[in-house]
């Protein structure tokens, strides 16, 4: 497997630091088209951006809704013209970007429902390992740690032994699963790998004032023996 390099990034629902005050679809692609990655996870998207991006990126999506999508029509309307009053408000979802490979299968698992819905979701690659992209419950390392654990077990089912990678806002410092081991990360965004090993340190892309979380990209390989 040659090396891969992988982002996760928190998009904080399309809003800026501080806030901007209008839509910032434009910008949040222009950087995310601008950076050199392979697969880029990326979670508290406004639900509708997917296919938006791919096609700035030039790459394949898969979507995943999170939480606060009922009357969704409604949501991005407001969304749209006053993200920043609105906020999480508008809708979630977590989002896959693929560059330079065939997603060849796509899954998700809901891992709660209270105190809002979280889900795993993971894309199979054509000659490459399972991606998994987690967004885990904020405010509480206990729940925080149950959604990874959940999300963790799924991926290694889904991967079927071959090597896999779970990647996120894990919304905890040093989260760690079984059957994974970490490969680097920044504050709760991280990426954990099984047959997998990082092939160089974690690099903080400039985003400038977008989002409240710093994009993190690795490199990662296929481990020895893997």
């Amino acid at each position: 497997m040659p090396v891969m390099r992988v982002l996760t990034w928190n998009l904080f629902h399309g809003r800026a630091v501080p806030p901007a005050g209008r839509d910032l679809h434009v910008e949040f692609a222009a950087a995310l088209a601008g950076w050199d990655w392979d697969v880029a996870l990326l979670q508290e998207v406004p639900p509708w951006w997917g296919p938006a991006l791919a096609r700035a990126c030039d790459a394949e999506q898969r979507t995943a809704l999170t939480s606060r999508n009922l009357l969704l029509p409604l949501r991005r309307a407001v969304a749209r013209r006053a993200p920043d009053l609105i906020r999480s408000n508008g809708g979630g979802a977590n989002v896959v970007l693929v560059r330079g490979a065939t997603i060849t299968d796509h899954r998700s698992v809901l891992l709660r429902r209270w105190p809002e819905r979280r889900v795993c979701h993971a894309v199979g690659l054509d000659g490459g390992p399972w991606c998994a992209n987690l967004h885990a419950q904020v405010h509480s390392p206990a729940r925080a740690q149950a959604d990874i654990d959940r999300a963790a077990a799924a991926t290694l089912a889904w991967a079927e032994g071959a090597p896999a990678l779970l990647g996120g806002d894990f919304n905890v410092r040093a989260p760690a699963a079984a059957g994974f081991a970490p490969l680097g990360g920044h504050g709760v965004d991280h990426v954990l790998g099984h047959g997998l090993r990082a092939a160089g340190p974690p690099l903080i892309a400039d985003r400038g004032p977008l989002s409240d979380h710093a994009p993190v990209i690795i490199e990662v390989t296929q481990a020895a023996g893997g």
